[in-house]
């Protein structure tokens, strides 16, 4: 890709105003990473469009120069798919972030790229509704970024993922042409969903450039469990019992050293003293009595059945949210660690096995290393994530960890898994993709590709290599 001259700096001005062009080191830092931290960032200037036509003018002239793009949203992701390390152009959307055309009736509202998950959710609230995505990341998290990783989170179990939200989506592709996919209906047969090729793409069909997510009536008083369980196979029967008979919001786990390193450094307190090998966190919405004396009984039957050691229910929204943070404070807390971090999947049946097959592998080989397990094993994602030694370089690290990612996606690949539950391919897995896809799929997708962008200017270097 050609690097940027004066004269293409001038033309972005032109475009977008003098003092929306960025090249400033700081800037370019700032701008040309995500949060995985593994990549040097080298973006050859920063672009702050702040509307479509703008962005349609600056995909056009990238294509004429041979310019490739890296469209950045909040920049929270964990896979390196908005890194720019290649003398990139940084599409920064933040200033498209606007919320226009709230419909009561069709329980719609539309929102630019740059418009932040919170503010969606506050946005929802204020007009007596609920956008139910939510992850820990979602003070900082775009709704771009959502739609091109297929944002997850903790609510997956109920409310599903982010393309299940979206109503409709604008998307500029690699010659600045302007798409605009499903308006919004609900119903629409007609032909191909490109939207659906859109979502979870990364960015490497085009730039998302506004979305209209739809919108749910909001959740009554919830109320939240931890239960300690001996293992594994202990917490599936426990999800069994529960999803049998109580409509769950969310179902989380987290192993005993993720406790551990939570209140040790996050100042918060153990649920209850007795120490057990795995917690799983419920969520369930209090409609009645009648929902919490089943959720009692419910725990009394899993402590008979030897599922269940210990737990607690909270008794107020602030407990609720206290025991929240022993789940959501993880990557926080384990961060000053570096870890190496692989959300996996697979069908939700075969969790434990595929979890113990993935410890083994990794205990056997790095006995020194502490291996800490979080998730929504509600939908069969768990998080492995492996602590660097303070005494072990980050370079010698990450050589390990790429043995690591060898043996953890031939098991994945054994149990017909992803090797990327939410987070996405980005350049991080990419050299992994065929142990979740077929040949024939990465060839079809790579055809895909060309016809969205065919002067591969749109985020080049994800997923795959052209």
């Amino acid at each position: 890709m050609a690097a940027i001259d004066n004269i293409v700096l001038t033309a972005l001005e032109n475009i977008v105003g003098p003092n929306r062009v960025l090249t400033g080191t700081e800037d370019l830092q700032r701008y040309g990473c995500d949060w995985t931290r593994v990549y040097t960032p080298n973006p050859a200037a920063v672009v702050l469009p702040d509307s479509i036509e703008q962005v349609q003018h600056i995909v056009r002239l990238a294509a004429r120069e041979g310019l490739a793009i890296v469209p950045s949203g909040g920049r929270t992701g964990l896979s390196g798919g908005a890194v720019a390390s290649n003398g990139e152009l940084v599409l920064a959307l933040d200033r498209l972030n606007y919320i226009e055309d709230f419909s009561s009736i069709d329980r719609t509202v539309r929102c630019g790229a740059g418009v932040v998950t919170e503010q969606l959710q506050q946005h929802a609230m204020e007009h007596g509704l609920f956008y139910p995505v939510d992850f820990a990341s979602s003070g900082s998290s775009q709704i771009g970024g959502n739609v091109s990783t297929n944002a997850g989170g903790i609510k997956v179990i109920r409310h599903g993922m982010t393309r299940d939200w979206v109503a409709g989506l604008k998307v500029v592709n690699g010659t600045g042409e302007l798409l605009d996919l499903n308006r919004g209906l609900v119903k629409n047969n007609a032909g191909y969903d490109l939207r659906q090729l859109v979502i979870g793409a990364e960015g490497t069909l085009g730039v998302v450039v506004e979305a209209t997510m739809r919108l749910t009536t909001p959740p009554q008083e919830s109320a939240v469990l931890v239960l300690g369980a001996p293992d594994m196979t202990s917490i599936m029967h426990v999800l069994r019992t529960y999803q049998d008979s109580i409509e769950l919001n969310a179902f989380e786990f987290f192993s005993e050293l993720a406790l551990q390193k939570v209140v040790e450094h996050q100042g918060l307190q153990r649920p209850f003293e007795t120490p057990t090998e795995f917690y799983a966190l419920l969520e369930f919405e209090q409609r009645d009595e009648k929902v919490m004396e089943q959720a009692m009984a419910l725990f009394e039957h899993c402590l008979e059945k030897g599922w269940v050691l210990d737990g607690v229910v909270s008794q107020s929204l602030a407990q609720a949210e206290s025991l929240w943070r022993l789940r959501e404070d993880i990557s926080e807390t384990i961060s000053r660690w570096t870890p190496y971090k692989n959300d996996i999947s697979t069908v939700i049946s075969r969790v434990p096995e595929f979890l113990t097959a993935v410890e083994a592998v990794v205990s056997e080989n790095y006995p020194q290393f502490e291996i800490i397990w979080f998730g929504h094993i509600g939908d069969g994602n768990v998080h492995l994530n492996v602590l660097k030694p303070d005494d072990l370089s980050m370079k010698d690290f990450q050589q390990h960890c790429t043995e690591v990612s060898k043996w953890v996606f031939d098991i994945v690949q054994h149990y017909g898994g992803s090797i990327s539950a939410e987070h996405g391919v980005g350049l991080l897995k990419k050299d992994y993709l065929p142990y979740s896809r077929s040949e024939l799929e990465v060839s079809i997708m790579r055809q895909i590709k060309k016809v969205f962008d065919p002067h591969s200017i749109m985020n080049p270097g994800k997923i795959f290599d052209i």
